[in-house]
């Protein structure tokens, strides 16, 4: 068994890489907001969307967090009238994203949040460990 700062230092790293892959996918989704079908009538980007699982270290006795999946969003696409699209049907309409900026400036905001959560643990688990080998010395 390891000690408990060990373990606080692998837990919050464990949270660093899933909300960093969390912030990736929600970058990927604002960046494809816009990005319509090519052909006439042809699906636009569907959103991403991430899953967390919690998974035991045995070694730690500690719960970590991973990503479970990164799936798609399989909400209904907005139709936007945009007769001069290469994308737009016979009467003009083009299927547009299903991706709301509102839903990912949240989730962008929420995972940076608890990135930088994960980042204070880290830095205090190493404040700790430095005042424990000073006190060793002196």
């Amino acid at each position: 068994m390891t000690d408990s700062i060990t373990s606080a230092l692998k837990i919050a790293a464990s949270g660093l890489e899933a909300q960093s892959e969390r912030m990736r996918v929600v970058s990927e989704n604002v960046a494809n907001a816009r990005s319509t079908g090519e052909t006439p009538g042809s699906d636009p980007y569907r959103r991403k969307t991430v899953a967390f699982t919690s998974e035991i270290d045995r070694l730690l006795g500690a719960d970590l967090v991973r990503i479970k999946s990164v799936g798609t969003d399989r909400s209904d696409f907005k139709m936007e009238h945009d007769p001069g699209n290469p994308a737009a049907d016979k009467d003009g309409y083009v299927k547009m994203p299903n991706v709301n900026m509102l839903v990912e400036m949240s989730d962008m905001r929420e995972a940076n949040r608890s990135y930088e959560a994960n980042l204070q643990v880290i830095k205090q688990a190493r404040e700790l460990i430095n005042l424990t080998i000073d006190l060793m010395r002196g």
